[in-house]
Formats: C-alpha cells, structure tokens, sequence
C-alpha cells in the first residue's frame, strides 16, 4: 500500500507489478505519480515539465513542417510558369 503526496489517499500498488520510475495515476485525484521506491513502495508527483514541453516542440515542428509544404507548392507553380 502508498500513499499518494498530494492527496494523502491510500493506492494499492503490487511491488511485484511496478519499477522504479514507473508512472501511475492516483484514482482518487488524478494526479500523475511516479515510484521513486520499491521497499517499501513510495510515490512522488510525476514530472509534468517535459511532456509539456513536448507537446510544444511538437506543435512548433508541425507548423514548420506545413509551412515548408506550402513553399514546395510555390515552388511547383513557378517551374510550371517556365514550361510554358
């Protein structure tokens, strides 16, 4: 059994099923929680700056990704122009 830091509520976490480092979800507030210890089993609030991040970087890439797309197409117009 741990308990989870932020709302103190009791989590039935097997030692046998999880490692250290693993993620879980406290069922009672949500909170995204990370085992920092197997014996005996011990939870901490997970990290949530980098996936944050992530998410941005992500985003970031994809705008570049289609703006880059639309250039191609500029691109393609102008060679048509030439053919002519």
């Amino acid at each position: 059994m741990a308990t989870c830091p932020e709302c103190d509520a009791e989590i039935e976490v097997d030692e046998f099923d999880v490692d250290k480092g693993d993620q879980l979800s406290c069922p009672e507030c949500g909170s995204n929680l990370e085992v920092i210890s197997l014996s005996p089993i011990e939870l901490d609030l997970a990290p949530e700056d980098d996936e944050e991040e992530d998410d941005e970087d992500d985003e970031e890439l994809d705008d570049e990704l289609e703006g880059d797309d639309e250039e191609e197409d500029d691109d393609d117009k102008d060679d048509e122009g030439w053919e002519e």
